[in-house]
């Protein structure tokens, strides 16, 4: 039996209108994700990469088109997105930031506990647990954000080029650190960036 993809997108467009003009950020898009593919899309700025994750993941409305994102277990969030900076919210530590997707599903105490001890020491974070994100530095706050989204343990990853900031250095470190733990968990992600070396590294599909 062939299961449906993942996420499948056919004749997707966005159009922004600014008074009197309009400009297409996205024409006619169609591509399909299966199952527990990591797929990075590339392109250069200002080519629309973040407008689609955007749409993806319900915080833009798309002007035409259609997309279907199968949700095998409703007891499981959908999807959860990794911003390029700005993901962690500053007045709650670190733990707390990595437990908030579980405390708003409501989910055991001990089970939430569980899961954040797990992923702060899958990111390396678990001696900074008590700091708040003013006091560490920006790859870390990214670590933050990668545990918080596998913590809440969504069925489709988005990430929207949340290394891009970073030095080469902590670069590459993360870039290992998210393989590893997509290896383990088989998440369906969507990452997007400009950079080959990058896409190459991490996807097992390119979309250009």
């Amino acid at each position: 039996m062939e299961w449906p993809a993942k996420i499948s997108v056919r004749h997707l467009s966005k159009i922004f209108y600014r008074k009197q003009t309009a400009a297409a950020a996205l024409y006619d898009v169609n591509f399909d994700v299966q199952e527990g593919e990591f797929v990075c899309i590339l392109g250069p700025s200002g080519c629309g990469k973040t407008t689609l994750l955007r749409i993806l993941a319900g915080l833009e409305q798309k002007t035409s088109g259609e997309i279907i994102m199968v949700h095998h277990d409703p007891a499981l969030p959908l999807q959860s997105m990794v911003f390029q900076e700005k993901g962690v919210i500053p007045w709650m530590t670190v733990e707390e930031n990595v437990a908030f997707g579980l405390k708003m599903r409501r989910m055991p105490n001990k089970q939430i506990q569980e899961r954040v001890d797990y992923y702060l020491k899958k990111v390396g974070l678990n001696q900074f647990r008590h700091s708040y994100p003013s006091e560490i530095s920006g790859g870390m706050k990214q670590r933050v954000s990668i545990a918080r989204a596998f913590a809440n343990d969504p069925e489709i990853l988005l990430m929207d080029e949340p290394f891009a900031a970073l030095d080469e250095q902590n670069k590459f470190i993360l870039q290992e650190e998210l393989f590893n733990i997509w290896a383990e968990t088989k998440k369906t992600v969507i990452f997007i960036t400009h950079s080959i070396d990058e896409a190459l590294l991490l996807s097992d599909k390119i979309l250009l």
